[in-house]
């Protein structure tokens, strides 16, 4: 076996220098080494005279070899087709084909920045199915079957008695995290929403909602305050200005609107903010007892804000979007225009 062994690192190194400048010499190449009688089959036969404890090694070995043999002859070939393509009509030195490069949807941008955004916070994302039951996306946040809240959603059911729905926010992905955690929670909500709505340059029948939940002891509504006015600096820059106003959600209370000065005219007037200045982006307010209560989280022992906002409103702010249908409409020339913002 030993002097197999020479023979064959005495072969690599003759395979190793090997050249071959036309197809005969690379056919020469592969009959000696590979062929039905070449060098590789017939070292394969000494099989039957190496020792039964040495014939693994020897085996490896020769697979070894044979996959040198096979590497050589494929780069000699690839050599070859090389120098025939060099020496055709191509002009190598023309300019290449020009690859597109997409862009991210403006959605998934405005998305991924306010994760970003949250998670310097703290927060984690949490999402959940669209497909929703009545329990988790109506009754228990606060929002029995009689409630009149409930006439503020339109909404598209997939099956009654049970009621299965398109569900109408992400509040469900909330109520699936407090059904399955104990406080303290600290998520946002990102996902696609429905609603039975004519669809406008204001409105659409589905859209984008970021909502965030703060579940643990002693969280206030300054926390709320403070959380909302971080994000808002971070999305919108330093100068934007602030303000909220008293609202009513049934899953919240206290609940409270949050305005920002119109981007789109400086905070003096335009069709964006109906000429007052201001523009709504989200609602949001201390977590109702009785929502907490429903998942058995003791309201005495934690309190816990929540907040929720429009994707699409975010990034109509951000990028000077004026029709909500562009999202949605795959038109190329609109989506070029946010290939810097990668």
């Amino acid at each position: 076996m030993e002097e197999i062994l020479e023979q064959i690192a005495t072969l690599k190194n003759e395979i190793s220098a090997a050249t071959a400048t036309n197809k005969d010499e690379i056919e020469a190449f592969r009959i000696k080494y590979l062929g039905t009688k070449g060098i590789v089959k017939a070292l394969m036969g000494e099989m039957k005279n190496v020792p039964n404890e040495q014939k693994r090694a020897f085996g490896q070995t020769m697979n070894e070899f044979k996959l040198l043999v096979e590497d050589k002859y494929n780069s000699l070939k690839e050599s070859e087709e090389d120098l025939e393509n060099a020496a055709g009509d191509e002009d190598l030195f023309l300019p290449g084909q020009q690859i597109p490069v997409g862009t991210r949807h403006p959605i998934s941008l405005v998305r991924n920045r306010i994760i970003s955004i949250f998670r310097k916070l703290g927060f984690a994302v949490a999402e959940g199915p669209e497909i929703e039951d009545d329990w988790h996306n109506f009754t228990a946040m606060n929002l029995p079957e009689d409630h009149p809240a409930r006439d503020m959603q339109d909404t598209f059911y997939i099956h009654q008695n049970p009621s299965w729905l398109l569900r109408t926010h992400t509040s469900s992905t909330q109520a699936r995290t407090m059904e399955k955690q104990k406080p303290p929670i600290r998520i946002i909500c990102p996902g696609r929403v429905y609603r039975n709505e004519t669809i406008s340059a204001r409105a659409h029948c589905f859209f984008h909602q970021v909502e965030g939940l703060y579940v643990a002891e002693n969280v206030s509504f300054a926390d709320l305050k403070q959380t909302l006015y971080f994000f808002v600096k971070e999305m919108f820059g330093p100068d934007v200005k602030i303000r909220f106003r008293p609202s009513y959600f049934p899953f919240t209370e206290p609940s409270a609107e949050m305005d920002i000065s119109c981007l789109i005219c400086g905070g003096e007037g335009c069709n964006v903010c109906k000429h007052t200045g201001w523009v709504e982006i989200l609602g949001s307010g201390m977590v109702h007892p009785n929502v907490l209560e429903n998942f058995g989280i003791d309201s005495k022992k934690y309190t816990g804000f929540a907040f929720g906002m429009g994707m699409e409103r975010i990034c109509q702010l951000k990028y000077r979007v004026n029709d909500l249908r562009l999202y949605s409409q795959n038109d190329l020339r609109f989506l070029k225009e946010f290939s810097g913002a990668l």
